[in-house]
């Protein structure tokens, strides 16, 4: 039966080439690969594969579409051709279309730029500006943080930045993050110049305690208190701090 259908002298990768596009699997040595293309072929009792099928309705229907393409050219210049050269197009149609924008954020941040205008500033009850920033669940003990804090306490933002970035503490790093969001904050969402800003005011609270235990000696078990903080960083303008 192999040797009628021709499928013998096919090699191994010519046949799993053959099973892939049938949709058949394709593992196996030469002789089941055979034999699954000779079941497979018996199966369909001789008739044209469904791809074969789909492609030759898709080259009747491209044939039909490109006739009626030419034939519409046709009618269309012939019409031209009919139509008196000293008629005009309408304004409308002189004008150029103009591409097609897509829903989304791009009319939305257009729109917006195109009356722009700036929210006011938060104050507090003193009537100061005020723009806050907030840190909660830190894995830093509180303690540790407030002695990095003590320091950028009431300094200008550039002083701030430059203690921060030589402060040999781990509290630092997650402080001058929450530094770099309260001057983003004042200055996409109220338009204030970070060189005219103040730390009004930073201090740490303590979160939630994280409880562990640590084995120890002769099977014991010691417990461990992982300590969190919630920061806050206000900025002001240097004016009226």
């Amino acid at each position: 039966m192999a040797e009628e259908t021709g499928y013998a002298a096919l090699t191994v990768d010519q046949l799993g080439t053959e099973l892939e596009r049938r949709g058949l699997p394709k593992t196996g040595k030469k002789d089941d690969l055979i034999t699954r293309l000779v079941d497979d072929d018996a199966s369909q009792a001789g008739t044209e594969p469904k791809a074969a099928k789909a492609e030759a309705v898709d080259a009747e229907v491209a044939e039909e579409v490109a006739a009626a393409a030419e034939e519409t050219e046709d009618d269309a210049q012939a019409a031209g051709d009919e139509k008196p050269a000293d008629e005009e197009k309408p304004a409308d149609e002189e004008k150029p279309a103009q591409p097609r924008r897509r829903r989304g954020a791009a009319e939305t941040t257009t729109r917006r730029d195109e009356t722009s205008t700036a929210s006011p500033a938060p104050r507090d009850e003193k009537g100061v500006i005020a723009v806050r920033a907030h840190a909660r669940f830190v894995r830093t003990a509180p303690r540790k943080a407030r002695l990095v804090m003590d320091h950028i306490r009431g300094k200008r933002v550039g002083d701030a930045r430059s203690i921060l970035s030589h402060t040999p503490r781990a509290a630092a790093t997650d402080i001058a993050k929450l530094l770099e969001s309260a001057i983003a904050n004042a200055e996409n969402n109220f338009e204030l110049d970070p060189d005219y800003l103040t730390i009004h005011r930073a201090y740490v609270d303590e979160g939630p305690t994280i409880k562990r235990f640590r084995p120890r000696a002769q099977g014991r078990a010691s417990p461990i208190h992982k300590r969190t903080s919630h920061m806050t960083i206000t900025l002001t303008t240097r004016d009226e701090g």
